[in-house]
């Protein structure tokens, strides 16, 4: 996204909320997946993960897109 972009974040824990926010995006767009829907998607279902492997089935790379309909 850009280095100019982290210079407004405050802190460095704002600088890495935002650089993980903008991973997840753009590898949305990489998968062909709409990020908004995708956003709204992770964030309805990561109160239901509870070990490692339920959080890494929302990255978008290893998404079940048959679970989501209309996500692409």
């Amino acid at each position: 996204m850009g280095r100019k972009n982290w210079l407004f974040s405050g802190h460095p824990r704002g600088a890495n909320a935002s650089a993980a926010l903008y991973s997840l995006i753009e590898t949305a767009k990489a998968n062909n997946i709409e990020p908004y829907r995708y956003l709204r998607y992770i964030f309805e279902q990561i109160p239901y993960a509870q070990t490692e492997y339920d959080y890494k089935k929302l990255l978008p790379q290893y998404l079940d897109r048959e679970a989501i309909i209309g996500i692409i």
